[in-house]
């Protein structure tokens, strides 16, 4: 589809979107916003995840933040605060050194959100923009009633209420649209608080009361990980995974919507959702590392939805706990090379493998000591479904055609034995069994001649997903199969130390699509597995070096364009990337 080229509705001059490596990421479990280099709030869902967005300019959109330099000549940077999602902006311009630091207040109400921003005059004055267009429904809904009352504006529209302190010089240039020019003297600084809420509030909006909160939120919620490999990034990760997780213990999978895989292949999809498998990813990562908040908040999610659906789990569901919504499209312009949408159909699929992610969740949550009975009796449940399930055709890992999967199969085979293995009791004789009937069969239907695993029954053709069960211990470490599947794999979907999910029809390799980051420190886990550890190492650095200076990672790679695809961030690819830290310092659980 040929789309109009033209800057969304009451952008600013010159408005335009950044290569999705560029944008810093601000959460509070409740919601996320992506930041730009112009200083530039372009994605914003309010009051939650998967509500339509306030500000959409990141997809062609109206709506946004803007707080950057005047100076348009000017160079941007940027780090995070150790252990937390606090950004620090940086603009080196003619005449002045500019600091903006940035955050999502925690601890965050479901209701309400607050974007705290500091601007410090690091070197020379600061002259920066300030543009606020607040937009709600995706900018169906321009905001009203714009007033100034003792220093605090105020507008309501769409359901939802503004407050913005920090800025009583701005004056109104439309309805709905505030702007100003400040100026923050060399060696000082200025706090901007914008307050986006269901409802009125009225108490008052103390910026050092809330950034001091949120700092002791940060430091009590991620933990050290300066023993682990990478222990930046790992650390980065689990502040990322902790910011993406609702009070409700729901991870949603990324943050964004509509974000191409590819240009003009019509992949886009709606990640704003908590995916079933990607919430026990995360959980076995952390769990890997220790005890920590988010394993329960994993355990308990999964828990809840597995004891009330049964064998009709969802693949996914809201952070709520709803069900996702049907795909349908929005009137804009879209990121380009991509199509705008919201919702989506995998929601109801039949996914197998997802059950085998669950029991290894469970398995380690019980060697931590922290499977509740709620989780003991939905373990039950869990097995209960892969008994009556396994046999029949499902749509796997990547959410395809109904077909009769080795991963699924393995992945399931591998839950039952860490269950066995973990929970014990005296159900554990028949998970065993169980796991040794399914074993056989898949192994009959799915083990090539060559002595690799296949992708199916009917496909002796490589995927990357098999990598995962074979480093959960699918197999004994020293089954042959394992090796010959890893070597398989990289010999026919590797490039340039970056990994493909699967053949697409024959098509050359990031033709079809990105390197898959997710496989590549499944690959990484694989070889740890299998006692390759300089092969551990190689794929572990590899695919970390793909993300952008915040330290984000989308879902794929353009490994000859070096660029991010797909939604950002990505839970399971950071997830992946903190549990691959966690083994390869052997610090893990086993």
């Amino acid at each position: 589809m040929t789309r109009p080229s033209r800057r969304p509705e009451g952008g600013p001059p010159g408005a335009r979107p950044w290569t999705l490596r560029e944008y810093a990421f601000l959460a509070d479990g409740e919601r996320g916003a992506l930041v730009g280099p112009r200083g530039e709030t372009v994605w914003l869902c309010a009051p939650r995840w998967d509500s339509d967005a306030v500000f959409s300019s990141l997809i062609g959109g109206p709506g946004e933040y803007v707080l950057g330099p005047e100076d348009d000549w000017n160079v941007w940077g940027g780090y995070y605060e150790e252990g937390t999602l606090i950004h620090v902006g940086r603009w080196l311009t003619g005449d002045s050194v500019i600091e903006c630091r940035e955050a999502l207040a925690v601890p965050a109400g479901r209701d309400r959100l607050l974007l705290l921003r500091r601007i410090r005059a690091v070197r020379g004055d600061a002259r920066l923009r300030l543009r606020l267009d607040v937009r709600p429904g995706f900018g169906a809904h321009p905001l009203t009633g714009l007033r100034q009352e003792r220093g605090t504006w105020s507008a309501h529209g769409g359901g939802l209420h503004l407050r913005l302190t920090g800025a009583a010089d701005a004056t109104p240039a439309r309805p709905g649209l505030l702007e100003a020019g400040i100026t923050v003297a060399s060696g000082e600084a200025r706090d901007l608080v914008l307050e986006i809420s269901t409802r009125p509030e009225t108490d008052e909006l103390d910026p050092d009361r809330l950034w001091k909160a949120t700092e002791r939120h940060w430091a009590d919620v991620v933990p050290d990980c300066s023993a682990l490999a990478a222990p930046r990034d790992a650390r980065h990760a689990y502040a990322l995974l902790h910011g993406l997780t609702s009070a409700s213990g729901a991870m949603v999978a990324a943050a964004t919507t509509s974000l191409p895989e590819r240009a003009d292949a019509e992949r886009n999809y709606d990640y704003r959702f908590a995916w079933i498998r990607d919430q026990c990813y995360a959980g076995l990562a952390v769990a890997a590392h220790g005890a920590h908040p988010l394993v329960d908040a994993s355990v308990g999610f999964v828990t809840e939805h597995l004891l009330a659906d049964g064998p009709d789990l969802r693949p996914a569901y809201t952070v709520a706990g709803d069900t996702v919504r049907g795909e349908r499209s929005l009137p804009l312009l879209g990121y380009p090379g991509g199509t705008d949408r919201v919702g989506n159909r995998a929601g109801r699929q039949f996914q197998l493998d997802a059950f085998g992610e669950i029991l290894q969740l469970y398995a380690a949550a019980a060697r931590l000591d922290r499977l509740d009975p709620d989780a003991r009796r939905a373990l039950d449940v869990a097995v209960d479904a892969v008994e009556r399930n396994w046999p029949r055709p499902e749509a796997g890992l990547w959410e395809l055609e109904n077909r009769w999967w080795a991963h699924s199969r393995l992945c399931v085979v591998a839950g039952l034995r860490a269950v066995a293995r973990d929970v014990r009791g005296r159900a554990a004789r028949h998970w065993e069994d169980l796991a040794d009937t399914i074993m056989s069969e898949t192994r009959r239907r799915c083990l090539s001649p060559r002595g690799h695993w296949s992708r199916a029954e009917d496909d002796e053709g490589p995927d990357a997903a098999l990598l995962l069960p074979l480093a959960r211990g699918c197999l004994p470490s020293d089954d042959p199969s394992g090796p010959r599947t890893r070597r398989f794999i990289e010999r026919r979907l590797s490039e340039d130390g970056y990994l493909y999910r699967f053949d697409h029809d024959g098509r050359p390799l990031g033709e079809a699509e990105g390197a898959f980051l997710l496989c590549g420190f499944m690959m990484a886990l694989a070889a740890h597995y299998q006692r390759d550890t300089p092969g551990a190492l190689r794929w572990f650095e590899r695919t970390r070096a793909a993300c952008g200076p915040p330290g984000l990672f989308a879902e794929e790679y353009d490994v000859r364009q070096r660029q991010l695809r797909g939604n950002l961030p990505q839970a399971f690819v950071h997830a992946q990337l903190l549990e691959a830290a966690v083994r390869l310092s052997g610090d893990g659980d086993g």
